[in-house]
């Protein structure tokens, strides 16, 4: 692994962490509950998890990329595997959903939005990767370090879903649902991270 020197962006922020393949299928098992005191042994504050698939929302201090490796580090550690992490910070995660090309209020029956998470820019190759014998019923959109697909089937019949596969590593989905509660949740512990540092307004 590249060296990652320490480094501190200023006052605290929050930042919601996504973890990659936690709890699915029976493998790479984390409780919550270890998860959320592993990282207030970490020094990390206002920690919560949300769902069991690796969902947490914590402040901190220090930067991305040092927070990323660090938690990586430590849940190999603790836990014996070594999940990839990608972090986005609340204002990060609120311009996600408010720029998600897919309207959720219209969905049908059947129907889903799902947001892929990448580490860095997705490469050039993207987009050819993902459409490669898709159908055309499902859609994508490739906007920064996210990728927004609209599914109008199961996930489990769809090529579209069948090719994040061949991203690799360093990327993470969650549906839309997850999404939102993630973006809320931060926003709320965000205001209560300003009212506490004395930046609110009453």
């Amino acid at each position: 692994m590249k060296k990652i020197l320490r480094d501190v962006v200023g006052p605290m922020q929050m930042y919601v962490g996504l973890l990659r393949g936690v709890n699915v299928g029976g493998k790479n098992k984390i409780k919550m509950a270890d998860l959320k005191l592993l990282l207030g042994n970490m020094g990390l504050t206002h920690v919560r998890t949300l769902l069991q698939s690796g969902n947490v929302v914590f402040a901190s201090s220090e930067a991305r990329e040092w927070l990323e490796a660090r938690i990586q580090e430590e849940i190999g550690n603790a836990f014996g595997f070594k999940p990839n992490v990608m972090l986005r910070t609340t204002q990060e995660m609120k311009a996600i959903v408010a720029e998600c090309p897919y309207d959720a209020a219209v969905l049908k029956e059947g129907e889903g939005i799902q947001i892929t998470m990448c580490k860095d820019e997705p490469s050039p190759d993207t987009a050819s990767i993902l459409s490669k014998g898709m159908q055309e019923v499902d859609e994508f959109q490739i906007q920064g370090r996210e990728i927004y697909c609209l599914y109008r089937q199961s996930v489990l019949d769809s090529k579209l879903a069948n090719n994040f596969q061949k991203l690799g590593s360093n990327v993470t989905t969650r549906n839309w649902n997850t999404m939102t509660k993630l973006a809320a949740l931060a926003g709320e512990l965000d205001d209560f991270l300003q009212r506490e540092n004395g930046n609110g307004n009453d």
